[in-house]
């Protein structure tokens, strides 16, 4: 029987790459000059003189288990999210998410030599594949927030809305503790660089539209990919008003448009629409299972669905009765003539 590869052809290129530049780095670094791997990762000093480094600090590691963690991430993310927005659109997030959280960490590392002059902070390597692990992981959550993944054979279950600050809390607190401040850095910067992108500009088709499927929706308005719900229960009151501020302020000099209630509806519709599909089971062919958790995937998504439009329906009664308590008018005993009806500023006196 004829072995077959099942791995998308731009996952493949990426894994190559991975072990490519991996391989090259320490043959730099060993081989020629311990300094020379600054040809492959991204020091600030230097980048300006080797501008490719934004590009293949991604893929260069350090030892193997760091590339055994990118190789899974790419193996798996990869394969889903190639299959699910084509090899086209997958590369273009591929690509933003490898190069710009690298420039964005090295103006950090810069920045910081500016105000400290600590000479230490324009020479740290910034290199690997954290940006990428975060920026995969905001992609499961906006496609299958409430799927659950089973490790260590039924032991721990998370579901997948809960990964992207499991991520982040990991890596600030090794950055903290341990000093590894680059992965703190890089973290961050590929989980707003991901969510960013997702949330306002990646196109999408229209999955609640019946037909053809050509329409083509911009960004994700959906309740459940807001900000806030990356957080747990507790955290997202204050975060969302945090959020809030920060794009208010955006939208205000233009830099963010609005979303309209017909673009958040139509989010919730697709967010709905997503979870319906389900995720592939990449590690097992469980049939009936997987049929099992696309039906509870969906019935999560419905409930976090009425719980955001109750939360809404809430917020919104709330902020209108002060305000109708204080212009009601006092109506002295008797009939008084108040003039045409109207409901909604709509005229009913003649009905």
């Amino acid at each position: 029987m004829q072995w077959r590869v099942n791995i998308p052809p731009l996952t493949r290129v990426l894994l190559a790459l991975l072990v490519a530049f991996s391989v090259s780095y320490q043959a730099l670094r060993y081989g020629v000059d311990y300094t020379a791997g600054h040809y492959l990762a991204l020091i600030p000093q230097w980048a300006l003189f080797t501008p490719w480094v934004y590009f293949t600090a991604t893929y260069s590691e350090q030892n193997i288990l760091t590339v055994l963690i990118a190789g899974a991430t790419i193996l798996y993310g990869g394969k889903y999210l190639e299959r699910a927005w084509g090899s086209l659109e997958f590369g273009k997030f591929v690509l933003l998410v490898t190069l710009l959280p690298n420039f964005l960490a090295s103006l950090i590392y810069v920045f910081l030599f500016a105000i400290s002059q600590n000479v230490d902070l324009a020479l740290v390597v910034i290199q690997g594949s954290v940006a990428l692990q975060g920026a995969f992981l905001v992609a499961f959550k906006q496609l299958v927030p409430e799927h659950t993944v089973t490790i260590f054979q039924g032991a721990l279950k998370i579901r997948v809305k809960h990964f992207p600050s499991i991520f982040l809390a990991a890596n600030t607190l090794s950055g903290i503790l341990l000093g590894t401040d680059t992965a703190l850095v890089l973290a961050w910067v590929g989980f707003m660089t991901s969510w960013t992108y997702l949330r306002f500009y990646k196109k999408q088709p229209d999955l609640s539209t019946a037909g053809t499927g050509n329409n083509q929706l911009r960004g994700d308005a959906s309740e459940t990919f807001a900000f806030s719900y990356f957080w747990p229960d507790a955290m997202q009151p204050p975060v969302a008003a945090i959020a809030d501020g920060i794009y208010n302020a955006l939208v205000a000099i233009r830099v963010c448009t609005p979303f309209s209630a017909e673009d958040v509806e139509i989010g919730n519709e697709q967010a709905t629409a997503r979870g319906e599909g389900g995720l592939p089971n990449l590690l097992n062919h469980g049939g009936s299972r997987n049929g099992r958790n696309k039906q509870e995937e969906a019935e999560r998504r419905r409930a976090l669905a009425l719980k955001a439009l109750d939360q809404r329906l809430h917020a919104a009664s709330v902020n209108n009765k002060p305000q109708s308590t204080a212009t009601e008018p006092s109506v002295p005993n008797g009939n008084v003539d108040s003039g045409p009806s109207t409901i909604d500023g709509v005229d009913r006196s003649q009905s």
